[in-house]
Formats: structure tokens, C-alpha cells, sequence
């Protein structure tokens, strides 16, 4: 645990914004920089701690940001419900692994995870798809087997894995982007839930902080719901800028971690 002073409680505040707003504008990739933002920003010293704490604030901030998505009938829920169920018990796996890796080697790995989530989000995502797929017994043998791999790599590195669901639901199923980035919420809340309930077992999730990064989460999240409006023109460049940001971020961590 921190002395949460004033200073530690606005960092915590502005830092569940910026996840919460790039997390509704983006549909994924934003969820990463959460624990990097609770161990050099807010002043988390544990690495396991900042990473069971930011999964608990990121699947609160991803069921906040699905319901606007859900009134606006862009989730396609059997589809993705198949795909979460899968990853609930990946992400169990993941994080009780991760659990037993020493925190400067668990940062290490995190940045190496970044860098590859960077290097996803560089690539020009297909626009193309059905928007109205509908589930299928051969849809759910495609859904089980990604969304376990998914939720085991969202598991160990404490993130919401929304960079790996969305190509993997439009993969499996063949659905528009929109509707996976939409969809892609329903398993980044559960996985973020299940990965934090593990480490909370342990004594490692910080509550007052959770509640400080949901609470800014909340904020960000309605300004990145009308940020993604507004970027929808533009959503290439910003999306490219947002993956060299993640990848200067990568380089920092693995930095630290290397020079403890």
C-alpha cells in the first residue's frame, strides 16, 4: 500500500481517465498503460500490485464504456459471451501464473507484451465484415479455443487484451470491427475481473486506488465515447500516434525493469 496524499490521489484520478478514455475510443491497447501509470505516475512499488489493482479498475471501466455500446446495439452478445466464457478460465491460468514470477521479471515480460500491442495497432485494421452474424455451433468451435489463449496472455500481463480480442472475434466470426471493438468489452470486463479476484486472494489489488482509477475511468470514458466520434475521419493517424506512444512507454518499462 501507498500514502495516498493529495498527489497520489489526482495521479490516480487523471490516470483512470486517460485509460478510460482511450479504452472507449479505441476498443483496446488503452488498458495497457494502466499498470505502467500506477508504478511511475500515482508510485505503486510493487509490480504485482499496480497490475492486480489496474485489472480490477479496467474491467469496472470497460462495463461502464460497454453499456453505451450495448444501448447502441453494437454488441453481438452470443458471439461474445462464447468468447469470454473461454478467457474467464485462460485468465485465471494466466494470472496465477504470473503470480509466481518475481516483479521485475513479470515488468520485463509487460514491456515485451506493449511492444507487440504497439506493433498490432500499427497495422491498418479491416473495415470490412457482417454486422449481422449470428452464432453458430462451428462459430462457437472457432470462438472457445481463441478466447482461452486470449484470456490466458490477458490474465498473465494484468491488461485487458482488448488488442488481441477484437482481431480474434473478427477472425472467428467474421463480424464488422465496430461491432468487435463493442463486443471485445464484454471479455475485457470478465477477464479484468477474474485476473483481479486472483491477485486480490493474494493481498495484492489496491481498493482505494481501484476506486480512484474507476472514478477517473468514468470521466474518460464518456470523453472517449465522443473522442472516437470525433477521430472516426481521422482514425488511422490517431491510432498510429497512440501505438508509438505505447511503444516509447514499452521501452521505459523494460528500462526500469532491466535497472531496477
Amino acid at each position: 500500500m501507498i500514502v495516498l496524499d493529495a498527489w497520489a490521489a489526482g495521479m490516480a484520478l487523471a490516470s483512470g481517465a486517460l485509460v478510460g478514455l482511450l479504452l472507449a475510443a479505441f476498443g483496446g491497447g488503452g488498458s495497457v498503460l494502466a499498470a505502467p501509470l500506477l508504478l511511475y505516475a500515482v508510485g505503486v512499488r510493487d509490480p504485482h500490485v499496480a497490475i492486480g489493482t489496474s485489472s480490477a479498475a479496467v474491467a469496472a471501466n470497460a462495463a461502464f464504456n460497454l453499456i453505451g455500446h450495448w444501448r447502441g446495439g453494437r454488441v453481438k452478445w452470443p458471439c461474445a459471451l462464447t468468447f469470454a466464457a473461454a478467457g474467464i478460465v485462460g485468465s485465471l491460468g494466466g494470472s496465477s501464473l504470473a503470480k509466481l514470477i518475481s516483479g521485475q521479471h513479470l515488468l520485463l515480460a509487460f514491456a515485451v507484451a506493449m511492444l507487440a500491442i504497439a506493433a498490432s495497432m500499427l497495422r491498418k485494421p479491416a473495415s470490412e465484415g457482417d454486422p449481422d452474424v449470428t452464432i453458430t455451433p462451428a462459430l462457437m468451435l472457432r470462438l472457445t479455443p481463441l478466447g482461452l489463449l486470449t484470456g490466458f496472455a490477458a490474465g498473465f500481463f494484468g491488461i485487458g487484451g482488448g488488442f488481441l480480442i477484437v482481431p480474434g472475434l473478427m477472425l472467428a466470426t467474421g463480424m464488422t470491427i465496430a461491432n468487435a471493438a463493442a463486443s471485445s468489452l464484454v471479455s475485457v470486463t470478465l477477464f479484468g475481473a477474474a485476473t483481479s479476484v486472483n491477485y486480490a486472494w493474494s493481498g495484492w489489488v489496491d481498493w482505494r486506488l481501484a476506486g480512484l482509477l474507476l472514478a477517473g475511468g468514468a470521466v474518460g470514458g464518456m470523453l472517449g465515447m465522443q473522442a472516437a466520434k470525433w477521430l472516426a475521419p481521422r482514425a488511422s493517424v490517431a491510432r498510429q500516434t497512440f501505438a508509438l506512444m505505447v511503444m516509447a512507454v514499452a521501452v521505459y518499462v523494460g528500462w526500469r525493469a532491466l535497472n531496477p
